[in-house]
């Protein structure tokens, strides 16, 4: 692949996005890792130093303090604005608010005793509270200073749905999303990221020590080479072969594109105006 044609097409796609809306720049979340800092370096050449807003929004005792340094970095090298917020008291505030039960009721005034939390989906829904005050910040300075919310995701994330629905999901484009995490990896290359961030462990940073790679149960490297045989149509049955990998992994992946099918879709809309 060419990656300097890959980069000027996206290039050019931010730019006319920005341009045809109006819009007088864009924002971004920086997190320290290859995505965003790839997405950074894009955004820079699309629109200039002086358009491009990195946000680094850490929280305390999750947040490491290398991701931060590598965001920071990443700004230092592109000569961009950026801010750095701690969502920690606001985490911790709709924590509280959790813990407490306030504004639930049930059919008895009062008493929660009736819902049951999933333990194993209550941490998940726990973790995605993170991302989404980030999309609500990014939303916030995005609106105030007309621009748009330029998202980090990449292919592989989105094809089987690894994001937050209205959380990192939510955003105005997604400039490397047609690439998958392994091409990001050549891409970022190409465009002179950091080697120390390149060869970082993936990580949404959703709590300590956690990884993309031990969160999903599979590898990159294995994940892509699947994606890439089934956007191809080749049955799955042979897919095990083609990518050298085991039939579980195969069954695993086709089971997080299909149970992750209604975060890529705008929200289902029943049709009734033949009955009006």
């Amino acid at each position: 692949m060419n990656w300097e044609k890959v980069a000027e097409k996206i290039v050019a796609f931010i730019r006319e996005y920005v341009d045809r809306n109006g819009a007088n720049g864009a924002v971004l979340g920086l997190s320290g890792g290859i995505d965003s800092a790839c997405v950074g370096f894009l955004c820079k050449r699309a629109l200039g130093e002086e358009k491009v807003l990195a946000l680094i929004m850490p929280e305390k005792g999750v947040t490491s303090a290398e991701d931060i340094k590598d965001a920071l970095d990443v700004c230092k090298i592109l000569n961009i604005n950026c801010k750095i917020i701690d969502i920690s008291p606001v985490v911790a505030s709709i924590s509280g608010i959790i813990r407490s039960g306030y504004g639930i009721c049930s059919s008895e005034a009062g008493n929660t005793s009736s819902l049951i939390l999933d333990p194993a989906f209550r941490k998940t829904a726990y973790a995605n509270i993170k991302p989404r005050i980030r999309m609500i910040l990014s939303y916030f300075y995005a609106n105030s200073m007309n621009r748009i919310v330029v998202g980090t995701g990449n292919k592989s994330e989105f094809m089987v749905g690894y994001f937050t629905k209205y959380g990192d999901g939510g955003c105005d484009i997604l400039p490397i999303g047609d690439l998958y995490k392994t091409e990001v990896l050549q891409l970022a290359k190409h465009l002179g990221i950091p080697e120390k961030i390149i060869l970082k462990k993936p990580s949404a940073g959703l709590w300590v020590g956690q990884t993309d790679e031990d969160e999903m149960g599979i590898s990159y490297a294995k994940l892509d080479r699947i994606l890439m045989l089934l956007e191809n149509k080749i049955p799955a049955e042979d897919i095990p072969e083609l990518a050298g990998v085991d039939d579980k992994d195969v069954e695993k992946v086709m089971i997080m594109v299909k149970r992750s099918a209604h975060k890529r879709m705008m929200p289902r809309i029943p049709s009734v105006r033949h009955l009006i």
